[in-house]
């Protein structure tokens, strides 16, 4: 049987991303990405609103385009994996982590800081370098229809019963 092992978030930057390389050159960029969730408390009526932070984890192109274009604030959809850890702290103590291994990356919202106009920011994924082109413009039809060639179903009745 197959798994999956699939995140996607929606969420706005807590700090701008740290970048650092690896020996083998490797570039590697961590962010933190919070994401809200509203609900009304039974009690008193009010609206409580409940933020989880994770911990995205950013490699090779993907953690150069991190690096460049992600800010604190900003939001972002990121899609990855999860990736559990553990380790031992200063004092000894052993302790869990969760983090998200990024796959797709984009930028949403305006383009702040980036020179451009008030459309949305682009779409990265890994281990594609580029963001995904523009959809091509809409061809115009041909001036005029070439000779219709027969299928082989010109004699077919129309009655079909669906």
């Amino acid at each position: 049987m197959a798994s999956v092992n699939k995140v996607i978030l929606v969420g706005n930057c807590g700090r701008d991303p740290e970048i650092r390389y690896l020996p083998s050159g490797q570039a590697v960029a961590n962010v933190s990405v919070a994401t809200s969730s509203r609900r009304k408390d039974k009690n008193s009526g009010e609206m409580i609103e409940d933020t989880q932070w994770h911990r995205v984890t950013f490699y090779d192109r993907l953690a150069e385009i991190a690096g460049e274009y992600v800010k604190k604030g900003r939001p972002i959809y990121v899609e990855g994996r999860l990736k559990y850890g553990k380790y031992t702290d200063q004092a000894g103590v052993e302790k869990n982590t969760v983090d998200i291994i990024a796959t797709e990356l984009q930028l949403l919202g305006g383009r702040e800081g980036m020179g451009g106009g008030d459309e949305g920011g682009g779409s990265y994924s890994r281990p594609a370098a580029a963001p995904r082109a523009p959809a091509p413009a809409p061809r115009q039809a041909p001036a005029a229809a070439p000779a219709r060639q027969s299928s082989g179903f010109d004699d077919m009745d129309d009655d079909i019963p669906f």
